[in-house]
C-alpha cells in the first residue's frame, strides 16, 4: 500500500506552493490534499502517522515562507465548506478552522457582535490565527475564544474548553496539528457602530503596510514594548534589498518579493536584519513568519 492509496482524489504529487502564500516564493509540496470531510482528514492523518510522513498545514499563506527545495511530505489545506462553514447562535460564533478571519469579522459585525473587529486587515485563517494568537493594539483574538475543536497528529479528536486555553503575545496552547472549529463569545453592539470603527481601522491598517498588489509578509514579532518595525527602521534598513527581496520603503517590518525573487534572497535578507538590529541596537529580533 503507497501513502495515496484510497486517497487519490483528494491528494496530489509535486503540487507548487508559491501561489498559495503571500510572498509567493519557494517549491512544491511532495504531497498536498484538500480533503472534503473530517473523516477523510483523520483518515490521511493516521496514515501519514503510520507511514512516518511529516504533515502540515497551510492556511492563508500569509505567514510562511517556503523554502526554494519546496516541503518533504504532506501538507494539507482545509478549504472545503466542512471547514470554513461560519455560523452565529446568539452572542456565540461558531466558525470553521479553515474559514477566512475577515469573513468571521465581517459576519460577526453585521450581526451586531464587537469583539473581532479590531482585526480587521489581518490575514489568515480563523486556525491560524487562533494558533499564533493574532492580534492588534486592540486586542487579540484568544481573549474572545470560548472552545476549540482539534484533531491530534494521531488523528484523534478532541474539545478544548475556555479553561483549557492559554494565550500569549502571538503564541497559544493550541499546538495540535489541526484546529477544526472555534466558538467566540462575543458582545453585543450597534451594527453600524461597529460597521464605522472597522472601516476607520482598515483605512489607518493599510495605509501603513506594503500595497496590495505586492507580495509581502510581515517577519518579525514585536519585542517587548517596542515596535519590530521601528527597530529595522532605525538601524537604517528600510529599502534594504538582497536579490529580488526588499525591506518595504512603507513598513519596515514588512519584505516584499519581486519578480524572479527567490526563497533564499528572503532567507538572507531576514537573516540581515536580524543580525544588524542586534548590532546597532542590541535587540534580538525573533521571526514570526514561519519557515518551512
Amino acid at each position: 500500500m503507497t501513502l495515496v492509496s484510497g486517497f487519490e482524489k483528494i491528494v496530489r504529487r509535486d503540487t507548487p506552493l508559491a501561489e498559495r502564500t503571500w510572498l509567493g516564493l519557494g517549491g512544491p509540496a511532495a504531497f498536498y490534499a484538500e480533503p472534503n470531510t473530517l473523516d477523510e482528514l483523520a483518515a490521511l492523518v493516521r496514515r501519514c502517522r503510520n507511514e512516518n510522513v511529516p504533515i502540515r498545514l497551510l492556511g492563508g499563506g500569509s505567514n510562511v515562507l517556503i523554502r526554494d527545495e519546496g516541503v518533504q511530505g504532506m501538507v494539507v489545506a482545509l478549504t472545503a465548506p466542512e471547514f470554513t462553514d461560519i455560523r452565529m447562535t446568539g452572542r456565540r460564533l461558531t466558525a470553521g478552522g479553515g474559514a477566512k478571519l475577515a469573513h468571521a469579522i465581517s459576519e460577526s459585525v453585521r450581526a451586531g457582535l464587537a469583539g473581532l473587529e479590531p482585526l480587521v486587515g489581518v490575514p489568515g485563517t480563523i486556525g491560524g490565527a487562533l494558533h499564533g494568537n493574532s492580534g492588534t493594539r486592540g486586542g487579540d483574538i484568544g481573549q474572545w475564544a470560548c472552545q476549540a475543536t482539534v484533531l491530534t497528529r494521531a488523528g484523534e479528536l478532541h474539545v478544548r474548553e475556555r479553561e483549557d486555553l492559554v494565550f500569549a503575545y502571538r503564541q497559544s496552547s493550541l499546538d495540535e496539528l489541526v484546529i477544526l472549529s472555534a466558538d467566540f463569545q462575543l458582545e453585543p453592539d450597534d451594527p453600524v457602530q461597529l460597521t464605522k470603527r472597522m472601516q476607520k481601522q482598515w483605512i489607518v491598517k493599510k495605509a501603513g503596510q506594503p500595497l496590495s498588489h505586492q507580495k509581502s509578509a510581515s517577519v518579525f514579532k514585536n519585542p517587548r514594548g517596542m515596535s519590530a518595525g521601528m527597530l529595522i527602521d532605525q538601524a537604517g534598513l528600510k529599502g534594504t534589498r538582497v536579490g529580488g527581496v526588499e525591506v518595504s520603503s512603507r513598513h519596515a517590518n514588512f519584505i516584499v518579493a519581486d519578480e524572479g525573487a527567490t526563497a533564499q534572497d528572503a532567507l538572507r535578507l531576514i537573516d540581515m536584519i536580524r543580525s544588524r538590529v542586534a548590532e546597532r541596537l542590541g535587540v534580538e529580533l525573533e521571526t514570526e513568519l514561519e519557515i518551512w
